[in-house]
């Protein structure tokens, strides 16, 4: 498993999703679809961007009853998409069911990936709104272990995670890591955040960047750029 950066098309039109792709003539960059773009448009848009030959992580968070994420991971499994997700709060026999939901007849299915806590979350918050008195990092890890557990591939982290991700649950769990931005950026309203370089050097398998490449006045130029930091 290499490494790669996704890029988070948080579009709400399949115009202007479309407008921005059409821009990398070139190397065709792994793309997120999350809950504005995927509301909006529906599973029409996941397949029209898997037929232009991009990989795509189907960004969604499921946290539901275990029966319920169960069904609809099945639904999912057949858009053909390379990884998805779900709240790891959701406990262990929810992601075993969407696991099971997820896995095709052949035994084939895209990575599951669970979310631990949001990047816009600080000890703070989580304190205050969620009255989880941990600190943050044992919490993050005692998710990862929870989907480990329950079978899962890997989970969403800050990238001030990552690497104690690899210690507790082993190099080969995947550690997929918003809150990356470059150096003389925007930190917007994430509060947990590293360098593209940065991630690349404690450990994340892939990261996810959004705003600073699609907002860019050039996205192809800061998207090698982020490739160039954090691949290369």
């Amino acid at each position: 498993m290499g490494r790669d950066v996704i890029i988070a098309c948080d579009f709400s039109s399949a115009e202007q999703t479309f407008a921005f792709l059409d821009k990398f003539t070139g190397r065709k960059p792994f793309v997120k679809i999350g809950m504005e773009l995927f509301y909006a448009e529906g599973p029409s848009i996941v397949r029209e961007i898997k037929k232009r030959g991009h990989k795509i992580f189907l960004d969604l968070k499921l946290h539901d009853i275990p029966n319920t994420v169960k069904k609809s991971m099945a639904v999912l499994s057949g858009l053909d998409v390379d990884m998805t997700n779900l709240h790891a709060a959701g406990t262990k026999r929810m992601m075993e069911g969407a696991l099971e939901g997820l896995t095709r007849p052949d035994g084939t299915r895209p990575l599951l990936i669970a979310v631990t806590q949001l990047t816009s979350t600080d000890q703070e918050t989580m304190e205050n709104d969620l009255l989880i008195k941990e600190p943050i990092d044992k919490v993050v890890m005692h998710y990862a272990k929870n989907a480990k557990d329950a079978g899962l591939d890997g989970v969403v982290c800050s990238p001030l995670e990552a690497g104690k991700v690899h210690e507790t649950c082993g190099a080969g769990f995947v550690t997929v890591t918003p809150g990356v931005r470059f150096a003389d950026g925007d930190i917007g309203d994430q509060k947990r955040v590293m360098t593209p370089a940065e991630a690349k050097k404690i450990g994340s398998d892939y990261i996810v960047v959004g705003r600073p490449i699609t907002a860019a006045p050039d996205p192809v130029a800061e998207y090698e750029r982020c490739v160039a930091e954090f691949v290369d």
